[in-house]
C-alpha cells in the first residue's frame, strides 16, 4: 500500500510539473507587457489541493493570490504551485526542486512537516527566499518562519460558543483537534477557546478529540460524531483542515465553530463563527521585501509573529446562529487585545455579563491554572512568554479534558 501511495504521489507531482512548466512558458511569452514584476516568481507548496473551497489550504492560497495582486504580481502567470504534497522530506524536496527550476524567487511551504526539507534546501539554493508556515527553524540569510496569534481569535470564537451553551443549557463543548498537547500550536488554541467560553459560561467543559493528523476528512467526521453522540457536545470547534466537523454538527442539529475560513456556507444551520487567518497581511509583506531587496529579507521581515493588531488573525463574520450578546462581547475582548491592555494567557481573567446593548466585561486577578492543578501564572501576573505559546505549551487549562 505504501508503495502504491508513493507511486500515486510521484505521478501527481509529475503532472503538476507539466502544468507549472506550461505556466512558466506563458509568463515568458508575455514578459514584455508586464513590466518589472514579471521577473519575480512566487512558488508555493500545499498540503492539500489549491482548489479547496474552505479550510487550511484554501486560506493560504487565498492569502497568497490576494497578496500578489497587492504587490503588482499576476497569480495566473507569476505563481507556481505544487499541491497535495505530504509531509515527507523527499516529496517536499522534489517539489522545491521543481519550483526552483521554474525560476521562483520565493517559495512558501504551508505545512509544519515541511520544515526539515526547507532548512536543507535553503542552503542548496541561497538565492531563493524560503518561507515556512507554523514551524520554528530559520537561518540568518534566506529562510524564515511565520505564524500568528491565532489563539486570540480562538478566544473570541470561544465567547460565541459560551453564549450558545448558555442559551441551549448544554455546557459540553467538543473540539476536534489534529493534535493535543504534543504541539503548542494546537494546545494553545484549545486552551484559548476554553477560556473564551468560560468567560461567558463558568460551567462550560471542553472535550478534546485528537485525530493525530493535520488533516483527514474521515477522521475529522468520526471525531465530531463521537463528541456529539458519546459526550453530548452541543458545540463543535476544530483545529483541522476541512469543514467536516461543521458539516456533522449541521447534520446532527448542534452548533459549531470552524477554522481557517467562514464555514457558514458548509453548515448554514450550525456555524457560529470561525477563527480565521488573513494571510495576505503576511504574504504581501514577505513578497514586497523579497522583491525590493532579498539580501535584507531576514532583517526586514525575519521570523514573523503577529496577531489581531496587524490584521493577521480575526474571527469571521458572526452568523445569524449566534446569540445576540455575542458581537458586543467579542468587540470588548478584541479591543483589549489589540490595544495591549490584556491578553489571553495572563493572570487576569475576563467575565462577561449583561443583555444585548449593555454587555459589560469585568477583569479579575486570577491565577492561570492547568487542569492538573498546577499554577501557570500567578494572579495578576503577565501573560506567558510568546516562546511558550509558540513552542512549549504542553498543558490544558481548567475546564479541558482530552477523551482519547
Amino acid at each position: 500500500m505504501k508503495k502504491l501511495i508513493s507511486l500515486i504521489v510521484t505521478a501527481a507531482l509529475a503532472v503538476t510539473s507539466v502544468f507549472a512548466l506550461a505556466g512558466c512558458n506563458a509568463a515568458k511569452e508575455t514578459e514584455g507587457d508586464k513590466g518589472a514584476a514579471s521577473d519575480f516568481k512566487v512558488g508555493a507548496i500545499y498540503i492539500n489541493s489549491q482548489n479547496d473551497t474552505s479550510g487550511y489550504t484554501y486560506a493560504h492560497h487565498h492569502g497568497i493570490t490576494e497578496a500578489m495582486k497587492q504587490v503588482g504580481l499576476d497569480p495566473t502567470k507569476d505563481l507556481y504551485i505544487v499541491d497535495n504534497v505530504p509531509e515527507d522530506d523527499e516529496k517536499v524536496k522534489q517539489a522545491i526542486d521543481q519550483l526552483a527550476g521554474n525560476g521562483c524567487n520565493i517559495i512558501f511551504g504551508i505545512s509544519f512537516g515541511y520544515l526539515n526539507a526547507f532548512d536543507e534546501k535553503a542552503k542548496e539554493y541561497p538565492d531563493i527566499i524560503f518561507s515556512h508556515a507554523t514551524g520554528y527553524l530559520s537561518n540568518d540569510t534566506n529562510f524564515n518562519n511565520y505564524f500568528g496569534r491565532i489563539y486570540q481569535a480562538r478566544y473570541l470564537a470561544g465567547i460565541a460558543a459560551g453564549y450558545k451553551s448558555l442559551a441551549t443549557g448544554n455546557n459540553n463543548l467538543g473540539y476536534v483537534s489534529a493534535w493535543g498537547t504534543e504541539y503548542a500550536e494546537t494546545c494553545s488554541g484549545i486552551n484559548a477557546f476554553a477560556m473564551g467560553a468560560l468567560a461567558v459560561n463558568p460551567d462550560a467543559q471542553v472535550f478534546v478529540y485528537e485525530i493525530s493528523t493535520w488533516g483527514d476528512q474521515e477522521l475529522e467526521r468520526q471525531a465530531a460524531e463521537t463528541l456529539i453522540d458519546t459526550y453530548g457536545c452541543g458545540v463543535i470547534a476544530q483545529h483541522c483542515d476541512s469543514a467536516q466537523p461543521q458539516i456533522v454538527a449541521n447534520e446532527k442539529g448542534v452548533f459549531g465553530c470552524g477554522y481557517n475560513s467562514d464555514m457558514t456556507k458548509e453548515a448554514p444551520n450550525a456555524h457560529l463563527a470561525a477563527p480565521v487567518w488573513n494571510w495576505d497581511a503576511y504574504y504581501a509583506t514577505a513578497m514586497k521585501a523579497a522583491m525590493e531587496n532579498p539580501a535584507t529579507f531576514m532583517t526586514t521581515v525575519g521570523n514573523y509573529y503577529e496577531g489581531l493588531n496587524a490584521g493577521l488573525v480575526d474571527v469571521s463574520e458572526l452568523s445569524s446562529n449566534c446569540e445576540p450578546q455575542t458581537k458586543e462581547a467579542i468587540e470588548l475582548a478584541k479591543k483589549m487585545m489589540i490595544s495591549g491592555e490584556w491578553d489571553v494567557f495572563s493572570g487576569v481573567k475576563l467575565s462577561f455579563s449583561g443583555d444585548t446593548g449593555s454587555v459589560a466585561v469585568e477583569k479579575t486577578n486570577a491565577a492561570l491554572i492547568a487542569n492538573d492543578g498546577t499554577e501557570i501564572v500567578v494572579a495578576g501576573g503577565p501573560s506567558v512568554d510568546d516562546g511558550v505559546i509558540q513552542g512549549s505549551m504542553n498543558y490544558y487549562v481548567e475546564g479541558v479534558t482530552q477523551v482519547n
